[in-house]
């Protein structure tokens, strides 16, 4: 059988909206938070119903839903809504904490959500792929730390510079050495004609 839609690889740095099911809610909390880092933006978690619409309507960005199934289906159909209307919106990770099959028969996740996002799903269920995010993760987490240590170094550099300039400040400033030329001075012959 031949994978449909995207790879992961892909969804999590382009600009498609998703369903992410399977893991635990930290691991598609970690995902979604990565997604955000591909764009330089902050991620907005939404747990509530009311904060829906709010946060659908910014024009960019990475909107979380943990839990789809929790929030119901009204609110469901607000997603569906923004995904099949609004042009400019942002890439909205939407998280369920079981398989799709399953909440699809149990009635929790609309059948024409789910159709909507059938060509944008991560199974974190899928073998091998937790074991591959989460070393993913660790080597992007040491990539921060290592630029955050630079980005710290940087300003403290700046802010010794800073230092050194502010005003009242007493830099210290030594004479110069004097160097000794080595080289025997002959006297220059004096102009004869005057």
């Amino acid at each position: 059988m031949t994978p449909r839609g995207y790879r992961e690889e892909e969804l999590v740095s382009n600009r498609s909206s998703l369903l992410i099911h399977g893991g635990t809610e930290d691991e598609r909390r970690s995902w979604a938070q990565e997604a955000a880092r591909n764009f330089d933006v902050e991620l907005v978690e939404v747990r509530q119903a009311a904060d829906l619409p709010g946060a659908l309507k910014q024009p960019n960005g990475v909107v979380f839903l943990p839990d789809v199934a929790k929030l119901g289906r009204d609110a469901q159909f607000v997603i569906l809504r923004c995904l099949q209307m609004q042009e400019e919106r942002p890439k909205v990770v939407v998280g369920l904490s079981g398989g799709a099959d399953a909440a699809l028969s149990r009635g929790t996740l609309r059948e024409d959500l789910h159709y909507r996002l059938h060509q944008a799903q991560v199974d974190l269920q899928k073998d091998g792929l937790r074991d591959l995010l989460k070393q993913r993760w660790a080597r992007q987490a040491e990539q921060l730390a290592v630029k955050a240590a630079a980005a710290k170094a940087a300003e403290e550099k700046a802010r010794a510079a800073a230092d050194a300039r502010r005003p009242g400040t007493v830099t210290r400033i030594l004479p110069k050495r004097k160097t000794v030329v080595a080289a025997s001075r002959k006297a220059a012959p004096r102009n004869a004609a005057r």
